[in-house]
């Protein structure tokens, strides 16, 4: 059959032969559009942005003109030269080369996108489907609620009688009778009506009365029917009773019983059933969802069944997706993880709000938001958490000199949210000094999830040489001394069905070496020979070993397991304002070691908050030990966590008690005032003394400032001791959070 020459497309081939012998830039087009390329051609779009093309399925391709059939052998090699095509950039018109290559990857896109938007088209769809669906049997809730299918159908109706009684409107009304109450007595049924028999009649009259109808519960259709005599008009109310309860479902509940939600809806079997009493047990039913967190959940229809069935159908406001925004460092499911709630699952508030401390207390972020927003399906929301995030990494670089120990430096590097993952990473360097502290490091790396049961593990690799001070019951300086401690530390823990509550074991294997006292600070303790360290405490005369006793006695391996157990409600875990924390440990140290003991501890913190900002903070706190501790590992009271105004680890022993009130209120932006007292003491058998005798406690008040700076909380603080023989106060200056 010959082909007819499709004059528009033939004079574009020309062009292009033409501008295989002219530069692209010179060739402006100002006539074609369409060009072929191998089974397909590409229609730009009106209006279109540079380089958007569509793609022409194969059945709607331009065929050839007459005059251009070839074998397979010339059409194969056709394919493999370059092809020619129109793009149109900035207002100008230009010939473009084109390979297969560029040409395959476009069809390629274009089958993508094409299949994309034949997904979408069907997921609206059912969308569509899903909203148009209507349950057997009539809705019985009240109007405002209803769908908007049953909205209408009633609007249908009220039209019809509207324009039936037209007529009749200004007329007397003569008769009133009511048809088919075959179960409630027709004089209680006329008490409700407003426009009794010699009354005028009146459309606002006939709404109200069929609305007063309606609201006895009794009946589920009504039609008024008129009937014209000389003296005016009759009206008859033919009544459609709701049928005998026989059965009652419940549909779209998962996470309130069926049984639980019947007991609400208290509507009895075998009795003709009440709408007025459904509605009202609906409200119920939304209502203990309501004080369970769910606030989405609803009673979306009710239907009854001419069986006398009913089928009572729940929305519980199903989460749809979850997505995070302002986040552009931290991954999405470092946010997400965090929820309490899952896809598919229902909204709860409870959970959202617990959802937002969450976040917020891992530290990375200024502010957390959760917002709602519709799903696409009935009935679903999608759920928006809105962050902005803080800085987490931290950086630092310290030099110093002294005579003592020459030239010292320090590097320390860390992020709590690594790489955006939410891992924290520190690492310590310090260089310098003498051989005894040229090169001390500590690293430590916590994964907070290493799988999706909330588990928590990390590690601690340290090997340093500090200087340490040790004081007697007086606080007198009995040692200056350096000590080198090295070791690694590995700990586990998991969040219980109970999510405030976390269960952890740590492994630690350390190592406390003495290493020189040191110089310029008189006789110490570790240095002097038997009897020869009398004169500076008080030790009874059963401790007066030697000095090679002392040291094995203080310093050497320690290898225990932790085993910890932690409730925690704070709001804030920075900051708190409200909520509780209560922990409770056992140590367990042997296997191999230098020392074998058993340590028990719990520790107590509570939050109130009065007013908006103020709050009152209590910590309460004690422990106990068997066996023989090393320094290291004592109980330790005194200084800026624990008893203020007295020197930092001034009273060490085998048995504690701690406790601390604090009222803290706001001065201006970031900066904080604390009004304390504190209280406790160490009990050290060392010194003769009985465990958690009550008369060697403690006391001290004072003041202080919590101020956030952008090096991390910083904590000044004045404590003032109350015991008679020795009154005084004493700064102290420290870094990070309070309890």
């Amino acid at each position: 059959m010959k082909k007819h020459v499709n004059w528009r497309q033939l004079s574009v081939a020309v062009l292009a032969s033409l501008a295989m012998t002219t530069p692209v830039y010179a060739a402006e087009v100002t006539h074609s559009q369409e060009v072929e390329l191998g089974n397909h051609k590409t229609v730009p779009k009106e209006g279109q942005g540079i380089g958007t093309i569509e793609v022409v399925p194969e059945s709607q391709a331009v065929t050839q003109p007459a005059g251009t059939e070839a074998s397979a052998g010339a059409a194969a090699a056709e394919e493999e030269q370059p092809k020619y095509r129109e793009v149109r950039r900035n207002g100008v018109t230009y010939i473009e080369k084109v390979g297969k290559k560029k040409l395959e990857q476009e069809r390629e896109k274009a089958q993508a996108d094409e299949e994309q938007l034949e997904a979408r088209m069907t997921q609206q769809k059912e969308i569509q489907e899903a909203q148009s669906k209507q349950l057997p049997g009539r809705s019985i809730l009240q109007q405002s609620v209803l769908s908007d299918y049953d909205i209408s159908s009633q609007e249908d109706q009220y039209a019809k009688i509207a324009k039936d009684s037209a007529p009749f409107i200004g007329k007397t009304v003569t008769k009133v009778t009511l048809e088919g109450a075959a179960h409630e007595d027709t004089g209680k049924l006329a008490d409700v009506l407003k426009m009794p028999a010699g009354t005028k009649f009146t459309k606002e009259g006939l709404q109200d009365d069929i609305r007063a109808l309606y609201e006895t519960g009794w009946f589920y259709d009504i039609k008024p029917v008129f009937r014209q005599v000389p003296e005016g008009v009759q009206i008859t109310y033919q009544l459609e009773e709701n049928p005998v309860l026989t059965d009652l479902d419940i549909e779209g509940n998962t996470v309130i019983s069926t049984g639980d939600i019947k007991k609400e809806l208290d509507l009895p079997l075998g009795k003709v059933l009440n709408s007025r009493d459904v509605n009202i047990g609906a409200r119920k039913v939304e209502s203990l969802y309501n004080q369970q967190g769910y606030i989405l959940a609803k009673v979306a229809d009710v239907r009854m069944q001419p069986d006398g069935r009913l089928i009572v159908q729940v929305a519980e406001g199903v989460i749809e997706d979850f997505r995070v925004k302002g986040n552009t460092k931290t991954k999405d499911y470092v946010v997400i993880r965090e929820m309490r709630m899952k896809k598919g699952e229902p909204f709860n508030a409870k959970k959202a709000r617990r959802a937002m401390q969450k976040i917020y207390n891992l530290g990375f972020f200024e502010d957390v938001n959760i917002r709602l927003n519709p799903g696409q399906m009935p009935n679903t929301v999608s759920v928006e958490v809105s962050v902005v995030e803080t800085s987490t990494g931290t950086f630092g670089i310290g030099a110093g000199y002294s005579d003592a120990d020459g030239f010292l430096g320090m590097v320390s590097i860390g992020d709590k949210n690594f790489m955006g993952t939410g891992d924290s990473v520190s690492a310590r360097w310090e260089f310098g000094g003498d051989s005894e502290t040229k090169a001390n490091f500590e690293v430590s790396y916590v994964k907070p999830w290493i799988d999706d049961k909330e588990t928590t593990a990390g590690f601690t690799f340290y090997n340093m040489t500090n200087e340490y001070v040790d004081y007697n019951r007086d606080g007198d300086e009995i040692a200056r001394y350096y000590k080198k401690r090295t070791g690694e530390e590995l700990f586990f823990s998991r969040v219980t069905d109970n999510e405030f509550i976390t269960n952890s074991i740590t492994l630690k294997n350390r190592d406390d070496k003495y290493k020189k006292p040191v110089s310029g600070y008189g006789t110490q303790w570790f240095e002097a020979g038997e009897n020869g360290y009398d004169n500076i405490h008080e030790y009874p005369d059963d401790y007066n070993w030697d000095k090679n006793e002392r040291m094995k006695k203080n310093f050497g391996t320690t290898r225990s397991i932790t085993f910890a157990r932690t409730l925690d409600t704070r709001d804030n875990i920075y900051d708190p304002r409200e909520g509780k924390r209560t922990a409770y440990s056992v140590e367990v140290a042997s296997f191999g070691g230098d020392f074998n003991f058993q340590k028990y501890m719990a520790d107590y913190r509570y939050y109130y908050r009065m007013g908006k900002d103020n709050v009152w903070a209590l910590n309460l706190g004690a422990g106990y030990a068997n066996g023989d501790m090393p320094l290291s590992q004592r109980f330790s009271v005194g200084g800026s966590d624990v008893l203020r105004g007295y020197k930092d680890d001034q009273f060490k022993g085998n048995s504690m008690v701690k406790g601390s009130l604090e009222f803290r209120y706001p001065i201006i932006k970031k900066v904080q005032g604390v009004f304390f007292t504190d209280a406790g003491y160490a009990w050290s058998k060392e010194y003769g003394e009985s465990n958690f005798d009550l008369g060697k406690i403690k006391n001290s008040v004072g003041i202080g400032l919590r101020i956030n700076s952008p090096l991390g909380p910083i904590k000044l603080d004045y404590g003032y001791r109350l015991e008679s023989s020795d009154r005084g106060g004493r700064f102290h200056f420290s870094f990070g959070g309070q309890f």
